[in-house]
């Protein structure tokens, strides 16, 4: 077998092996984030909505569904619960009536944020083995893995 088609064997053993690794990791991480959200009043996807109103502000159920690859349906079920919870408050716009924010109130914000300190301090954990090169690196590596994805 000459050298080019061995390489390309290699290359595509590796990107079988990263897929494999990411899908098991990513498995890790929501089932770890279930096992954090258990103590919360909110389901996995009311706490992905939250966090798309925690690093983005304000957005209609529209902007939401989008983000969240819902149903427009769907996701006016999870505002509904969420408002009941008082995480969430629709907020009619003053140019359009038409138009209804969906915006996060202290609760909603506490939730999360307590939420995702859980979230970084179970990585904390995982990483403590890691050199801060290794660390470093990886960060890195994520940041340019996350990029090329978008």
């Amino acid at each position: 077998m000459n050298e080019d088609k061995q390489e390309t064997i290699h290359e595509l053993e590796r990107i079988a092996f990263m897929e494999k690794e990411l899908r098991y990791i990513a498995g890790i991480i929501k089932q770890k984030g279930r096992e954090i959200l258990s103590s919360y009043t909110i389901t996995p996807p009311q706490f992905i909505a939250l966090q798309w109103l925690f690093e983005h502000g304000d957005m209609t159920i529209g902007d939401l569904s989008n983000k969240m690859y819902l149903a427009f349906s769907t996701t006016t079920d999870l505002v509904d619960r969420m408002e009941k919870n008082e995480l969430v408050v629709r907020i009619r716009e003053e140019q359009d009536r038409r138009v209804v924010r969906i915006k996060l109130l202290k609760e909603g914000e506490r939730v999360i944020e307590e939420v995702i300190q859980k979230r970084q301090e179970y990585l904390q954990t995982v990483l403590a083995d890691f050199t801060k090169d290794e660390a470093g690196n990886f960060a890195a590596l994520l940041e340019k893995l996350h990029t090329n994805m978008k």
